[in-house]
Formats: structure tokens, C-alpha cells, sequence
């Protein structure tokens, strides 16, 4: 069912020149560093990266449009320079990518589970543009109620500080500016992480199983840097099933999940 209905591909690609032709025509009227051409260059590359990130998502069920994003930052960014708003130009460029490369990911993913229940791929299709249109409306307005019931939202050390964007925006100075935006020693301790990181990867992988269970990831030592120390203890809290594990190992296998979301979202 899945394969016989397929969706044409001169419809896909007609519809992707439509949107591209969209977005270039509006976007620079709501980022005015944004121009057109910038646009029309992220959308001829996207499509690669797009691949890309819907071949790695569906190996490792992980999303890197963000990576991806951040090369539309630095990319835009460095082209259009500090004296003519680089920093918002890559900001913006960065949405426009994200967004192009994160629906790839999505939409393979809704498509695996299409084909695993025999849905159809034209009916699923037609839901994802009833739901993207939704978005359209909902998602704006979700955010003018925060933007207006919060007078700090987005400001450090307030309910919502927003993290990420702080690094995003530093990446997009970063891409402006150069080495030169980074504090005195940065670029070093980024050389000797990026190094130990790789070490103990190395070592993980050498040591085997039953070891590499004691030394820990660098990955999720890396989070709480990332995000914040607030989501550290929200992690503390659901590394704390661990003992539930140990008492109940079944249960704790096929309820873990759930609730440790849970503790996250609640604490």
C-alpha cells in the first residue's frame, strides 16, 4: 500500500522551487539583513544536507539539523560581515536551513512508520501539510503569549533563560568576528577538550563492554555545559533510576523511559 501510492517527483521537486521562490521573496522583508540571494543559495545546498541528515537520523535516530544550521551561520554570517548585520543574517540563515534539514528527518521518520503500517503516503502527506499550516498559526501565537507574560524571556538567569540561543548567538559573532570575538585562551581549552574527548572515546572503545561502563561519556559531561546546570539536576534526578533498575530489572526496562521524562519534565 505504502509503495503503490507514491508521491510524484516532479511534484516534489515543483513544490520545493515554490517554496524556495516564497521564502526568498519574503523572508528578507522580515530579516532585512536577509537577502534574497542568500536564501536562494541556502535552499540550492539544502537539499544535500537535507539527505544527509535523514540518512544519519534514521541510523541513529538523532537529528543534526542544528549542526547543519550552524554552517548557514558561520557561511552567511562571515559573507555578509559585521558592518552589514552578519550577525542576524547568519541568525536568520540558520532557521531557514534548520527548518529545511530537520523536516527531511521528520518526515523520513513518518514515512518509516507509514510504511510499517501500510498507510498511505499520499494521505500522510496531505497530514503533514494540514499540520505545517497549523503550525504556521499555533506556533506564532504560543510564543507572543510567553513574549508578552514574560518581560525577561530569553534573559540569563530568568524562568526562561533560553540557552541555546545564547550559543547560537555567540556562534553567529563568532562567524562575524573571527578568533578574535573568543575570551583570552578559549581557542587552547577547545584544542585540549576536543582532544581529551577523543582519548577517552578511544579508550572506551579499547577496554571493551564490561570497563567502558565505568568511564564516563564525554558527551554527557559536555550537556550540562551546554544547557545549564538547572538540566544537570533534572538529569541527576533520572539517573537516580538506576537503583530501579537494579531492584526490577524488567520493569525498569519497559516503564524507564516514561517516567524519567516525566521526573525531567516535573522537576
Amino acid at each position: 500500500m505504502f509503495l503503490k501510492d507514491q508521491i510524484p517527483t516532479w511534484f516534489s521537486v515543483a513544490g520545493y522551487v515554490i517554496v524556495a521562490i516564497i521564502s526568498a521573496a519574503t523572508l528578507p522583508h522580515i530579516f532585512q539583513h536577509l537577502k534574497w540571494y542568500h536564501v536562494a543559495v541556502i535552499y540550492v545546498f539544502a537539499p544535500v544536507l537535507a539527505f544527509c541528515n535523514a540518512y544519519g537520523c534514521g541510523l541513529t535516530d538523532w537529528s543534526l539539523a542544528s549542526t547543519y544550521g550552524k554552517l548557514a551561520i558561520f557561511t552567511i554570517g562571515a559573507w555578509e560581515g559585521a558592518s552589514h548585520g552578519g550577525v542576524l543574517a547568519g541568525l536568520a540563515a540558520c532557521g531557514v536551513m534548520m527548518n529545511i534539514v530537520s523536516t527531511a528527518s521528520d518526515l523520513m521518520q513518518d514515512f518509516k512508520t507509514g510504511y510499517m503500517t501500510l498507510a498511505s503516503q499520499r494521505s500522510m502527506f496531505v497530514s503533514q501539510i494540514i499540520g505545517t499550516a497549523m503550525g504556521c498559526v499555533i506556533s506564532p501565537c504560543v510564543f507572543w503569549l510567553f513574549y508578552k507574560a514574560f518581560n525577561n524571556l530569553g534573559v540569563p538567569g530568568s524562568e526562561y533563560p533560553a540557552p541555546c540561543a545564547l550559543v547560537y548567538l555567540n556562534m553567529s559573532i563568532l562567524g562575524v568576528e573571527g578568533f578574535s570575538a573568543l575570551p583570552k585562551n578559549c581557542l587552547k581549552l577547545c584544542y585540549v577538550f576536543f582532544i581529551a574527548a577523543i582519548v577517552v572515546n578511544a579508550i572506551r572503545d579499547a577496554v571493551g563492554k564490561k570497563r567502558a561502563k565505568y568511564i564516563p561519556l564525554p558527551m554527557a559531561m559536555a550537556i550540562p555545559f551546554y544547557l545549564g546546570g538547572y538540566f544537570a539536576i533534572d538529569m541527576c534526578v533520572k539517573s537516580l533510576l538506576f537503583v530501579w533498575q537494579k531492584l526490577n530489572k524488567t520493569k525498569a526496562d519497559a516503564f524507564g523511559p516514561a517516567v524519567a521524562s516525566g521526573l525531567i519534565c516535573i522537576f
